[in-house]
């Protein structure tokens, strides 16, 4: 397929380019800056703009058969709602648009595990799930199942297109460029001691997630979710920073932070936030880090097939990668 990739220099765009590429299809690749790319050789059209510019859209999109949306909002020190809207809601009402303008019927939309309701060890939650608190009070995931719904939509609408939506856990992997959720891992390393809170996320190697973006383009349901998380299950953030320290071959003690000691720090970070100071400190943003989220990936490997990498693995993978970009 002739494909336009949305939110290619992020670390899933990143892996969802080269995926699209081992797997033959052609890309263009929409960014804001041509050197945005940090992945070896080539063999992408690139066009630069903005996303939420529509003439730019349409231009990147001529000749174009599928769409696979990696662009998002994700910087948690974003002050409100609104800051997150106009690329997690605004950008899919713009695809829904260019596909009824231009002929294009396929649309692959990434969005997050967190628009679904979180389980238990015992019973993890499917995609049938609805959000529960604390990420429906967040301005991040609730601004991502806002525009989960106008693609949604679309799909009941119009029933000869194929939309599908990815909801992914917690992605770890190389690719990395800004770092965004390798910040996690990064404010741990090589530290001889950690502190921790108390909560486990559904973590999942960022290659799986861009095998089953591009598997989506032919495979699934039109109007269907698929979570992709790994079957690892829900693990805390302590056991992450033991399973880092392990695989990159150092030793480390980590605490556990109590849960009354994360609100402290949250209502700090709303303090700040009052004053106009940005912080990703917050009480709805520390709220997320006290719960342990469950999640069934049963729908997803088997509508999509993607593999499952042992999040160790992706760990390594993440560090391999930046130590090569220091050597460049």
């Amino acid at each position: 397929m002739k494909v336009l990739l949305l939110g290619a220099t992020g670390l899933l765009g990143h892996n969802v380019l080269q995926r699209l590429l081992a797997e033959g299809h052609e890309a263009t690749a929409l960014v804001r800056r041509s050197d945005g790319l940090r992945l070896p050789g080539g063999g992408w059209h690139t066009v630069v703009g903005s996303v939420l510019d529509y003439p730019t859209l349409c231009r990147a999109a001529k000749g174009c058969e599928a769409v696979v949306n990696c662009a998002g909002a994700t910087d948690m020190s974003l002050p409100g709602r609104e800051d997150f809207m106009p690329m997690n809601h605004d950008l899919c009402k713009m695809l829904v648009r260019l596909m009824e303008e231009t002929g294009i019927r396929v649309l692959v939309h990434t969005s997050t595990v967190n628009t679904i309701g979180y389980g238990t060890a015992g019973h993890p939650a499917n995609e049938e799930a609805p959000m529960r608190p604390p990420f429906e009070g967040s301005f991040y995931a609730d601004s991502k199942r806002a525009g989960e719904l106008v693609v949604l939509g679309a799909a009941q609408h119009h029933k000869d297109w194929h939309v599908v939506v990815i909801n992914p856990g917690f992605m770890i992997g190389a690719y990395d460029t800004k770092p965004s959720s390798g910040r996690m891992l990064l404010a741990g390393y090589r530290r001889r001691a950690m502190v921790a809170p108390k909560g486990g996320k559904a973590f999942v190697a960022v290659q799986d997630v861009a095998q089953a973006a591009v598997a989506a383009l032919t495979r699934g349901d039109n109007g269907a979710r698929y979570i992709a998380v790994n079957s690892q299950g829900c693990f805390g953030i302590k056991e992450l920073y033991k399973m880092q320290a392990s695989t990159m071959g150092y030793r480390q003690h980590v605490l556990t932070l109590p849960n009354w000691l994360l609100a402290v720090a949250g209502r700090l970070g709303d303090a700040l936030r009052a004053v106009g100071v940005r912080t990703e400190l917050s009480t709805l943003n520390v709220r997320q880090l006290m719960v342990h989220e469950y999640y069934d990936n049963s729908r997803g490997r088997e509508a999509l097939g993607y593999a499952e990498t042992p999040i160790e693995q992706a760990i390594g993978e993440f560090h391999k990668w930046r130590e090569t970009l220091k050597k460049q």
